[in-house]
């Protein structure tokens, strides 16, 4: 006789699998430190080359007006602009990469938990 519970309980594993189980399971691979701190470099070095693209697009778009007034810039203080800038904007993306990296995590234990939970009913149907 079919036990139509433990038909159901096994269809809804077999969909986690190939749904959702594919997609966390590489997180689950990882310590949460490790994940962490693997996305922060990520997002550094993107970050990183995100900034350098807009200053290189902003002194393409100026360079008329650069070249122009080049012995009037003072370029330490706009060195130091630049600088604060760059540290601002990387320390606001790295606090929502950093927020975004936990979120995602904690989102794929708690599912790979609920997996597991649902593997040890199966279990006590044998």
């Amino acid at each position: 006789m079919i036990n139509e519970e433990k038909v159901r309980l096994m269809t809804r594993l077999a969909a986690y699998e190939q749904g959702e189980g594919r997609k966390y399971n590489n997180i689950s691979g990882y310590f949460r430190t490790d994940y962490i701190s693997s996305h922060l470099l990520r997002s550094f070095i993107a970050g990183t080359f995100a900034f350098v693209a807009v200053i290189g697009v902003f002194l393409f778009y100026n360079f008329e007006t650069i070249m122009e007034d080049i012995y009037n810039i003072d370029l330490l203080a706009l060195g130091k602009k630049a600088g604060t800038t760059y540290l601002t904007c990387m320390g606001i993306y790295m606090i929502f990469s950093y927020a975004l990296a936990l979120v995602r995590y904690n989102k794929a234990k708690d599912s790979i938990r609920g997996y597991y939970a649902n593997l040890k009913k199966l279990e006590k149907y044998y």
